[in-house]
């Protein structure tokens, strides 16, 4: 066989695989070996027959395992064996999308020259050949890829790209893919919530076309626990998790411990017994016990929006979530609603932010006379000592404002009072609902908060309810505990035998002599 038949031959069979391609024809820069073949490990192999045979492929992936570089050769082995063919790469940062053009560069300088077509454009951020095909570096920018008919559409590091520009550049590249193009979106995961984990999600359940493609640090042949302890050491015990475990759970930048969140999922979640409402939103776990004490908590939107009203219902004593409501009313028909809901529940103490539309709906509970509203002070700490140093009177209402004012000062306060409860396993969390807000709920510029696209209208009043418990009605049980003891102090009436009942009046503890042949009854002091 002749040189030029045996070109040929090879040149088929490159094009049939590029995995024999890249084996055999490939060379790549080792970190530490320097200029090596790509010998493919087996995943590898499998993942680059994953790509050819699927339109849609999503990879969550460990750091190291080459698969930029996989996608490098993928995107070369296109753009030499088909004519004009247009491949995008997108990254958080240009420099991060031009290491992959990078790549592609190097391999294609170091073909074997009867594979190289004459190249038109050779720079750092793109490479053009004279059969139309080309490969092109870009940053996330809102507009990217929006005018461009693409072959491939190569998405990197998908997690850590910002919401508001990841989603216009994804909706602008339906319509450019639409004519049989392909798309490879790889990231390593940065929490739950994001475009990525969404994508990944819907993958998985088949909710789009995306093939699910998942390689944790174990795919690696060279790789053991003895390894997986030291990037431990190297990364911390988080980073580590995030950066080769493909746990999104335990990646990102959230408020609470997602170890903590995982063990109230298992621990706690209940489907209600009951479920109340238009479209069913407001759910029961435990029927109302007339000897115990409630307490409402509730944070109101405008009922047309994006954001929901919502409240939940605590037992005081053992703090246990007991019912839940998340939905969209108006202000005055969330109001009638916790009218109803807080007289049902043994008159509960209604808890409600009073930011913004939180007015009407306290003042629709207030116009209907119910007598069991939180008032707080307009520069509420939540501190016991605040209250008792500035001598403040609970019962009169007239330096006081009816609902919870958060504020700059105490938010931080009230998540980390959230936080504390959930570390000590302190409450008792039923809704799933619930649990889905906290995993949304991330620090953002400093600010705890719902990652974009997301709720925390569940999270905020719950944290309000374990803030409160602790301060606040900490300091009303102090009072009434104190009057108890005061009451206790007193001589009680000789006939007393520990029985009483309106039936046998003598027998009050609390109705005492004033001296002057009348008698001064004690009882409202508990109320």
């Amino acid at each position: 066989m002749d040189y030029k038949e045996i070109i040929k031959q090879e040149f088929i069979k490159s094009m049939g695989d590029p995995v024999y391609f890249m084996k055999k024809y490939c060379m790549i820069q080792h970190p530490i070996r320097g200029r090596v073949n790509f010998n493919l490990y087996p995943f590898q192999e499998k993942v680059l027959k994953y790509f050819k045979d699927n339109e849609y492929n999503i990879v969550l992936k460990s750091r190291q395992l080459g698969i930029s570089t996989l996608v490098a050769g993928y995107a070369l082995w296109m753009m030499i064996f088909y004519k004009d063919k247009n491949i995008l790469v997108i990254a958080t940062k240009q420099d991060t999308a031009k290491n992959l053009v990078t790549k592609v560069r190097f391999m294609y300088d170091n073909l074997p020259a009867w594979l190289q077509i004459k190249t038109v454009e050779h720079n750092k951020l793109s490479l053009r050949l004279s059969n139309g095909s080309q490969i092109k570096a870009v940053s996330a920018a809102s507009d990217a890829g929006r005018s461009e008919a693409l072959s491939l559409l190569v998405i990197d590091e998908a997690a850590f790209i910002e919401e508001n520009k990841i989603d216009p550049i994804w909706t602008s590249a339906q319509q450019t893919l639409s004519t049989g193009g392909h798309a490879i979106i790889l990231s390593t995961p940065n929490g739950v919530g994001n475009f990525f984990h969404r994508m990944w999600v819907k993958a998985e359940t088949a909710e789009n076309n995306f093939l699910p493609i998942k390689l944790p640090w174990t795919v690696h042949p060279e790789r053991n626990q003895e390894w997986r302890d030291e990037q431990d050491k190297l990364l911390g015990p988080k980073e580590a998790s995030q950066e080769c475990d493909c746990d999104f759970l335990s990646s990102g930048a959230n408020v609470f411990d997602m170890d903590l969140v995982q063990w109230y999922e298992k621990a706690h979640i209940q489907d209600p017994i009951e479920k109340r409402g238009i479209g069913q939103n407001y759910w029961i776990w435990e029927y109302p016990d007339y000897s115990r004490d409630y307490v409402i908590l509730a944070d109101v939107a405008r009922g047309d929006g994006a954001d929901y009203s919502t409240f939940h219902i605590l037992d005081i004593e053992e703090i246990k979530q007991v019912a839940e409501f998340k939905g969209q009313l108006g202000t005055k028909d969330f109001g009638n609603m916790l009218h109803a809901v807080g007289t049902e529940w043994n008159n509960a103490l209604l808890v409600i932010d009073n930011a913004s539309m939180g007015w009407a709906t306290i003042q629709q509970i207030l116009d209907k006379n119910y007598d069991n509203i939180y008032y707080s002070i307009k520069d509420d700490l939540g501190n016991i000592d605040h209250y008792i140093g500035n001598s403040y009177d609970l019962i009169d209402r007239s330096k006081l404002t009816p609902g919870f004012t958060i504020s700059s000062k105490n938010r931080p306060l009230i998540i980390s009072k959230l936080d504390a409860y959930l570390r000590e396993k302190a409450i008792v969390l039923r809704s799933k609902r619930t649990i889905e807000e906290f995993k949304t709920f991330i620090w953002k510029n400093g600010r705890p908060e719902a990652q974009v696209g997301y709720n925390d209208d569940l999270v905020i009043p719950l944290a309000i309810g374990v803030y409160l418990r602790d301060t606040t009605l900490t300091f009303m049980k102090q009072g009434q505990d104190l009057s108890r003891a005061t009451i206790a102090g007193f001589t009680k009436p000789a006939a007393f035998d520990g029985v009483y009942s309106p039936q046998n009046p003598h027998n009050n503890p609390w109705k005492m002599d004033d001296g002057r042949g009348g008698h001064h009854d004690l009882d409202w002091l508990l109320k």
